[in-house]
């Protein structure tokens, strides 16, 4: 089975819970995990495991839905494969199980790490004191409906489509609130002496170099870049000269055309020299690190270089997207040192969000394409 990552999309509890003994310290026996004496169900995970399986199946036009979420000997998941793809019908039981397994891993651990995190989210923003009311995830759900299915023109189609109801949809909506309202207590307002900082340590980002297209024949010996100059000056074409002078494999063919040549891409010799010539003048020979030039500049392109003022929205830009990154970071750093403690998952569910979580040696899977 092929394992894509996909976008984790929300969806109803609609799929029927499938019943796990409890064998793991703190998490009920219908529940994969636990968090701070919240369970999440077998149900919910199962749900969200068909989500993510119809998101991954919606990439490739026609492939099916497989949903494994029956660890661990995926008898369901082997079914569902074989009927759905009939070519796999008499592929190998433990060919099947791996690429099973396999998919389970990719999908479950987005599964988990979506509801985990939500859990962990509104576990912080209450501990914090940040609200979010009804009426601001109504508001900000009603904008992005209005703006992506205008005249909710589509809409239904689209909840069809992928497995969704309008409550899923404001469900997303209201974690997504609460994050950003966590964001914010790591975000200030970005100065103008902020931009002037980045402005003056990032300077070489706000301008080009001066470069040059030059000609150039890179001749082994003196001796013969002095003919390769002489045949020059008396008419002879750059492509014949190049052609029968060159040592250079990447112009030799080319009569010796350089383009957009910046001062440190040049051979240090001819560079001071080539950088302070006039146009069109032939010069050389000149020794370099690889031989003897004889060249002609025949295009400068002067340096340029931004002002303040002009870098000004590209730099506020820069760091307003540095800074919700980092504050980003930060709120999930922030959530995993209050909750990850307190966060027990079944062992066939456990995944970086779990407490004790320790990552499986890389395992060699199945090769057939049920996914």
């Amino acid at each position: 089975m092929k394992v894509r990552r996909s976008v984790l999309a929300l969806g109803a509890f609609f799929v029927a819970a499938l019943a796990v003994a409890g064998c793991g310290s703190g998490v009920p026996g219908n529940s994969v995990a636990d968090v701070a004496g919240n369970p999440i169900t077998t149900q919910a995970f199962n749900h969200w495991m068909y989500v993510a399986a119809k998101s991954q199946a919606a990439q490739s036009p026609g492939q099916p839905v497989i949903v494994p979420n029956d660890p661990p000997n995926f008898n369901s998941c082997i079914a569902q494969a074989r009927k759905a793809i009939p070519s796999l019908a008499k592929t190998a039981t433990n060919t099947l199980r791996s690429d099973c397994q396999q998919l389970f891993t990719s999908l479950s651990s987005q599964v988990m790490d979506f509801l985990i995190k939500a859990y962990w989210y509104q576990a912080d923003a209450n501990k914090l004191g940040v609200k979010v009311t009804d009426a601001e995830v109504q508001n900000a759900f009603t904008t992005a409906k209005n703006q992506q299915f205008p005249g909710g023109s589509g809409f239904t189609s689209f909840l069809s489509q992928t497995g969704q109801t309008q409550q899923d949809i404001l469900f997303r909506f209201r974690i997504n609130e609460i994050v950003q309202k966590l964001v914010a207590k790591h975000t200030k307002t970005i100065t103008q002496a902020d931009i002037q900082n980045y402005y003056n340590s990032h300077s070489s980002q706000f301008g080009t170099q001066e470069t040059l297209n030059i000609r150039a024949v890179l001749a082994t010996s003196q001796a013969d870049a002095q003919a390769a100059k002489s045949a020059l000056s008396k008419g002879q074409s750059w492509t014949a000269v190049a052609k029968k002078y060159s040592t250079d494999p990447t112009t030799k063919n080319t009569g010796g055309l350089l383009t957009g040549v910046t001062k440190s891409q040049a051979d240090p010799a001819l560079a001071s020299v080539a950088f302070t010539a006039p146009l069109n003048k032939l010069l050389g020979p000149i020794k370099g690190q690889f031989g003897y030039y004889v060249f002609q500049v025949i295009k400068i392109t002067p340096a340029t270089h931004q002002t303040l003022a002009q870098a000004t929205t590209l730099i506020r830009q820069q760091l307003s997207s540095q800074q919700q990154s980092n504050a980003q970071t930060a709120v999930d750093n922030h959530a995993k040192k209050d909750w990850l403690s307190q966060t027990t998952c079944r062992s066939a569910y456990a995944m970086a969000d779990c407490k004790g979580y320790k990552a499986p040696k890389t395992a060699t899977t199945g090769t057939s394409s049920t996914g």
